[in-house]
């Protein structure tokens, strides 16, 4: 009873409840891809969860301290103020090292999801207009979460983690003219400097994070101002959006996924071991280690300097040094390639009509084959950032092996773009349903020159369907409608009621423009077991009460007689 008086004082004043009425009846599609970026999402959550959790043990400072704990090969020693606490964190606190490797775990996670999710948008064309913008905001998301990934992966100051930190200063020092100025600028000096870790934590714990529950909040807000994608199927159209309302369903069901994905981080953290510091000892300068590989979301870049030739050109009177291309221009050119790419496909395609249902990727052969060689070589470049592992697991010279990968990373892109778009034509020129069904002359016609595109014609509704009908309704003070297709046994009804008759047309024929036929009224939709069980208990009662008055009726005319009172 005072919740209730409260909520009703609250919205009495800020009038929210049409606000929140129509938010919780948005329509979200019933499809599993759609869940990517709620992994994000959720991942995000247990980042911050955790995090906060840390903060209150780790030190970040470059100051000498000597180590006082239970890991005896380190106890004495003197290390820095933030590597001494990562071990005290490890093996003193309470739940240090569960939350401290379920926070490294929840990273891994959530690039991962970041990364399928913007494929699926990539393959399936949900970024072209009018989500030019929120694509955007993804490709910029992954960016922070790349950086935020290293800046936390650098903060400990062990011997890895130093080293990583060296190798990408000197890959910013490559810059040519602003390089030098951009290390200072960020590590407060020369590397490695007093100020380096206290400034990667404010970036890690404050400014970076800042930046992605802006940019989320953002991305929500576009998701719920336009209405979502979904890919076409029966009853769908590029007007409406068929699906599972927000309350109770989608909301329960997200829910469940979140439950989820925190129980599998913390899994994760308590039974498999990730980034154990105390094995790798203290960060020093005039020290390396090997093996030494990075998260798998930097690896990329080790890879392709791994590969890259010692070439160092010259601009005039400057020297480039050798980093630059692989470690600047190539991750440089391709995320200004992934910020063009709507703007690049619309001016081959000339398509600048707004799209609410998704492509299937074999529509899009030119798209396929583009994504899927950019894949290749960047897997190619990960895979290559281990070459010192597999040369000691398959006993090879890792020369032998690095020459092997500059081959691969040359030709192996090339070959699987060409066949992803191969593939994406015969299935789109051909009958085949799937990759299996596909045969030679299928696979011959797809090496056949393309057509011409079609001009581009304005969107036309389609003709009446005469299977097809919508039915309205009255139910109390507003009108229902539902859209109706006996042949292929679909039946949608409409997410929002309406005040008027007309109201209820409007809506059904612009959620579906080609169905011109209404009944009113259509048939009332079924009503709920609750609603069932009071009509049937009132019902009962009815006839109970009939049968009781025809009763006394009866008895009161027997004690009369036929003649008169008795």
């Amino acid at each position: 009873m005072i919740v209730d008086r409260f909520v009703r004082a609250v919205d009495d004043r800020l009038r929210l409840s049409p606000i929140t009425r129509k938010a919780l009846a948005k329509v979200f599609p019933d499809h599993w891809s759609f869940m990517l970026g709620e992994i994000a999402l959720y991942s995000f959550v247990a980042l911050i969860l955790t995090g906060v959790y840390l903060t209150f043990f780790f030190d970040a400072s470059s100051a000498d301290r000597v180590y006082r704990g239970s890991y005896a090969p380190l106890d004495g020693s003197s290390t820095s103020a933030a590597y001494a606490s990562t071990v005290r964190l490890s093996w003193d606190v309470r739940a240090g090292l569960l939350i401290r490797q379920t926070h490294h775990w929840a990273a891994l996670v959530f690039v991962a999801a970041i990364v399928v999710h913007l494929i699926r948008v990539f393959f399936t064309g949900a970024f072209r207009k009018p989500r030019e913008l929120n694509w955007f905001v993804g490709v910029t998301m992954l960016t922070l979460a790349l950086a935020n990934g290293f800046t936390g992966y650098s903060m400990p100051d062990d011997l890895v983690s130093g080293l990583g930190l060296r190798i990408i200063v000197s890959v910013v020092e490559s810059i040519p003219l602003v390089g030098s100025w951009l290390v200072f600028l960020a590590l407060g000096g020369e590397f490695p400097s007093d100020e380096m870790i206290p400034r990667l934590f404010i970036s890690h714990v404050f400014l970076v994070p800042a930046l992605l529950v802006a940019l989320v909040s953002v991305h929500l807000a576009m998701i719920v101002r336009q209405k979502h994608t979904q890919f076409p199927g029966p009853g769908r159209t590029e007007h409406n959006v068929v699906g599972s309302r927000l309350w109770p369903s989608y909301t329960l069901r997200s829910l469940a996924l979140f439950a989820w994905v925190l129980a599998v981080l913390f899994a994760l953290g308590g039974l498999i071991q990730i980034n154990p510091v105390w094995l790798y000892g203290p960060f020093s300068p005039a020290q390396a280690t090997s093996p030494a590989q990075p998260d798998w979301y930097v690896a990329w870049g080790d890879g392709a300097l791994r590969l890259f030739p010692p070439w160092e050109p010259r601009i005039g009177d400057y020297l480039v040094p050798a980093p630059f291309v692989p470690g600047v221009v190539v991750g440089g050119v391709t995320f200004l390639a992934l910020y063009a790419w709507p703007f690049l496909e619309r001016l081959r395609t000339h398509d600048r009509r707004r799209h609410h249902l998704l492509d299937r990727p074999r529509d899009h052969p030119v798209r396929m084959g583009v994504g899927v060689a950019a894949l290749t070589f960047y897997a190619v470049l990960v895979v290559a950032a281990g070459d010192d592992i597999i040369a000691r697991l398959l006993r090879i010279p890792v020369y032998d092996l690095l020459s092997v990968f500059r081959v691969l990373v040359l030709v192996l892109p090339l070959l699987t773009g060409a066949l992803a778009f191969l593939l994406a034509r015969a299935l789109r020129r051909g009958d085949a349903a799937r990759l299996g069904d596909l045969t030679r002359a299928d696979l011959a016609a797809a090496r056949g020159r393309e057509p011409p595109p079609a001009a581009e014609e304005p969107e036309q509704p389609a003709r009446d369907r005469t299977g097809e009908r919508i039915e309205l309704w009255p139910e109390g003070e507003v009108w229902r409608w539902r859209y109706q297709d006996p042949d292929a046994g679909v039946t949608l009804v409409g997410n929002r009621a309406a005040l008027t008759e007309e109201e209820a047309v409007a809506a059904a024929r612009l959620a579906y423009p080609g169905v011109d036929r209404v009944v009113v009224p259509g048939p009332p939709p079924a009503a709920p077991p609750g609603r069932v069980r009071t009509a049937l208990r009132r019902g009962t009662d009815l006839v109970m009460g009939v049968s009781l008055l025809v009763a006394a009726l009866r008895q009161r005319r027997g004690r009369r007689g036929p003649d008169g009172p008795a």
